[in-house]
C-alpha cells in the first residue's frame, strides 16, 4: 500500500508543471531554448491594453485603435507607428494567455493520473482528490484572469509562486495521504482482487503493479512530453516579440522602460 500511495504522490509531482519553472518575479520555462524574460506587469481587456512599469509605477496604455497613452497623456503617433503598435497589441492579446492554457493544462495532467490510480484500485473517495485539483485549477484562473481581464507580470508572478508552487506538491500529498486512508477498505479489496488475478503468485502481482505504474507513467508522459512542446514553440514567439519591442523602442522612445520580454545575453 506504501508503494501504491507513493505512485500516486510521485506521478502527480512530476507530471504537474514537469516542464514550467516559476522563478520568483520570472516566469522562464524549462528550456535552454528559452531566451527570454519576462518584466514588467501587463493587463488586457477587450478593449484596451496596460502596461505597467514595475519600478516606477508609470502606465502605458495601448487602445483597440493603436493609439498610445503613457500616464494619460496621449503620444503623437504617425500612421505607421500606430499600426505597429496595434499589431504588437494584437500579438500580445494572442500569447499572452497560452502561458496560462499550459499552466492549467499541467494541472489537467494531475487529473489523468489520479484518475488512472482511483479506477486502478476502486477509490471512490480519490473525488475528494479531483475537487481539489478542481480548487487549484480555479486559482490559477483567477491568478491570470481578474476582473474581465488577462493580467501578467512581475508582481503576479510573486504571487503566483508563493501562493501556488509552494503549496502545490504539499497540498496533493497530503489529499493523497488522506484518500488512501478513506478508501483503505476499497484498497484491500482491490489488492485481495490481483492478487486473486495473480494465483497468489506475489512475484507475480508485483509485476502487474509495475506494469500498471509503467502504463500510468507513459500516458501522462505523452501528455507532458506535449505541453513541452507547446512551452518550447511559445518561447520562440516570446523571442519574436522581444525583438518587435525593440523596434517599437526605436520608432516610438517613449515606449522604452515599457517592454515585457528582456532577450538573455
Amino acid at each position: 500500500m506504501k508503494k501504491i500511495a507513493l505512485l500516486a504522490a510521485m506521478t502527480l509531482s512530476s507530471a504537474s508543471f514537469a516542464h514550467t519553472e516559476i522563478d520568483g518575479s520570472h516566469l522562464q520555462f524549462s528550456s535552454d531554448k528559452c531566451e527570454v524574460d519576462f518584466q514588467n506587469d501587463v493587463r488586457i481587456t477587450p478593449d484596451e491594453l496596460f502596461i505597467t512599469n514595475s519600478d516606477n509605477n508609470s502606465k502605458l496604455r495601448i487602445t483597440d485603435t493603436g493609439q498610445v497613452f503613457i500616464d494619460g497623456a496621449s503620444i503623437a503617433l504617425d500612421s505607421n507607428q500606430q499600426q505597429a503598435v496595434a499589431n504588437y497589441a494584437d500579438e500580445l492579446r494572442a500569447k499572452l494567455p497560452q502561458v496560462a492554457n499550459i499552466a492549467l493544462n499541467g494541472i489537467k495532467i494531475a487529473g489523468v493520473a489520479l484518475e488512472e490510480v482511483a479506477n486502478a484500485f476502486e477509490m471512490e473517495e480519490f473525488g475528494s482528490l479531483s475537487t481539489l485539483l478542481t480548487d487549484i485549477e480555479s486559482e490559477v484562473s483567477e491568478t491570470f484572469y481578474q476582473r474581465g481581464a488577462f493580467v501578467m507580470g512581475e508582481k503576479t508572478f510573486n504571487e503566483f509562486g508563493n501562493n501556488f508552487e509552494q503549496q502545490f506538491e504539499q497540498r496533493i500529498e497530503r489529499a493523497v495521504e488522506g484518500a488512501m486512508m478513506e478508501s483503505i477498505g476499497s484498497i484491500l479489496m482491490a489488492i485481495g482482487s490481483q492478487m486473486t488475478s495473480s494465483g497468489g503468485d506475489l512475484e507475480a502481482f508485483e509485476q502487474r503493479m509495475k506494469n500498471m505504474g509503467q502504463q500510468i507513467e507513459e500516458k501522462v508522459q505523452i501528455q507532458a512530453q506535449n505541453i513541452e512542446q507547446q512551452a518550447n514553440a511559445l518561447c520562440g514567439q516570446f523571442s519574436v516579440i522581444a525583438k518587435t519591442e525593440s523596434q517599437l523602442q526605436q520608432q516610438i522612445p517613449a515606449f522604452s522602460g515599457y517592454q515585457l520580454f528582456n532577450l538573455k545575453q
